[in-house]
């Protein structure tokens, strides 16, 4: 796979002041097509799109971000494609590193190494990882592998379970394999783990995720455990739904009933704490059971594609 061949998709919500910043760092990537998804802005996205050159994908409507990208894949060609938020800022090189290693068999995606900032200037930049990939535990509860620890840890290649949504650079054949009634991104899980649902999907079709450290980029963390507590409670019902959704879509017999003395205590613990502390996502459990079965009739269809591979749940890259 050479260098020439990879897309930077980027996706603007109304971040016009972010994209000012983070739009000429992918223009910059040696080889690079970027297109830009203008969702329905009402700010100044176009004209910063159109500043720098890049492609805009206008979509006159406002989509969720899974409809959206959804709507951007069926448009762009390639053999990768760069799943790139606007707040995330790309070093040189970053492109070129991912690339080599999506070179290599087998490799389905790439985890790049992700710093912490808290906006787009230089000065703004934090000495601490934001991402080092992501990680799926056996309580089937999803995280930022290495967020909050030294900028200069895991600083080697390793295995992954799959690319923080940010900036996860994709195997075009990959993506392909993954959709699912002709949608790469799950349109019913709308956003928040949508990353975490395809690199699920990814390696139960038996993909491998590699984590990168030579690619690097500063990312700007809207939803964190550390910025959770001041999400909209709709954001956060979102997210806790989902969770059942991956498990329903997903998860394989044998490894819940590997896990279930875990699972059990753990959601005897999240239920308890739902009614005395965050009664508002009591509705997640009413969503998701209304969402089940369109997520069991793609679990079907997932398995149908091939023999499934059970991904290995709590993998991280190594410090």
């Amino acid at each position: 796979m050479s260098a020439a061949d990879p897309t930077i998709l980027m996706m603007s919500w109304d971040e016009a002041p972010m994209l000012r910043h983070s739009l000429p760092r992918a223009m910059a990537q040696d080889g690079a097509r970027v297109v830009v998804i203008d969702n329905a802005c009402a700010d100044d996205s176009a004209a910063v799109i159109a500043e720098h050159g890049a492609q805009r994908l206008h979509l006159p409507e406002r989509l969720s971000y899974a409809a959206a990208v959804n709507r951007a894949l069926g448009g762009i060609d390639g053999d990768a494609v760069l799943l790139l938020n606007a707040d995330c800022f790309l070093e040189p090189g970053f492109l070129a590193a991912a690339m080599d290693r999506l070179g290599h068999p087998g490799v389905g995606s790439v985890a790049p190494r992700l710093l912490r900032t808290l906006g787009p200037e230089p000065g703004q930049r934090l000495d601490a990882i934001d991402a080092a990939g992501m990680v799926v535990d056996r309580r089937r509860k999803n995280g930022l592998v290495g967020h909050g620890r030294p900028g200069l840890a895991h600083d080697r290649p390793a295995p992954a379970f799959g690319a923080d949504g940010a900036a996860a650079l994709y195997r075009r054949e990959t993506l392909a394999d993954c959709a699912l009634d002709g949608e790469v991104l799950d349109e019913d899980i709308e956003r928040w783990a949508s990353d975490v649902d395809l690199a699920w999907r990814a390696r139960t079709l038996g993909w491998e995720c590699v984590y990168e450290p030579r690619a690097v980029a500063y990312h700007v963390r809207t939803y964190s455990p550390s910025t959770r507590a001041h999400m909209p409670a709709h954001d956060r019902r979102m997210q806790f739904r989902n969770r059942y959704l991956m498990m329903v879509k997903n998860d394989t017999p044998g490894a819940l009933a590997r896990d279930l003395p875990r699972l059990a205590a753990y959601e005897l613990g999240q239920l308890a704490y739902v009614l005395a502390v965050e009664r508002e996502l009591l509705g997640g459990y009413r969503d998701a059971a209304r969402l089940a079965g369109a997520a069991r009739r793609r679990r079907r269809a997932l398995r149908g594609r091939r023999p499934a591979t059970p991904a290995p749940l709590g993998l991280e890259p190594a410090a």
